[in-house]
């Protein structure tokens, strides 16, 4: 479960920029090729907080849609997997949504 380390960094992140003030929500972009399962992020959420200045701070995702952009033709378009075929036939493609794994905003108490 790397979602753990990952709410760590979530949680160290926030609290350094936070220092003494108490963080009321986090937001999290979190796309949809990054491979995190937003529910156990919430799951590990809570027991990463407990005694810092997040303690009471709730989670917000922002899941992002995956989008690929085609190199050939420049078509764009969303997908399910940072992978496929373009609508021309070309498979030199790239992510231009969709693999974000970020801390997007906090709010102080």
């Amino acid at each position: 479960m790397h979602e753990l380390g990952i709410t760590r960094n979530i949680v160290s992140i926030v609290a350094e920029a936070a220092g003494s003030s108490p963080v009321a929500r986090v937001s999290v972009k979190i796309g949809e090729f990054s491979a995190v399962l937003p529910d156990a992020l919430h799951f590990c959420f809570d027991s990463c907080t407990h005694g810092t200045v997040l303690e009471r701070a709730t989670l917000e995702i922002i899941n992002v849609p995956g989008r690929l952009a085609c190199s050939d033709c420049g078509f764009e378009f969303g997908s399910s997997t940072p992978f496929g075929r373009c609508q021309c036939g070309s498979r030199n493609l790239r992510c231009v949504a969709g693999d974000e794994l970020l801390v997007h905003e906090m709010e102080l108490q």
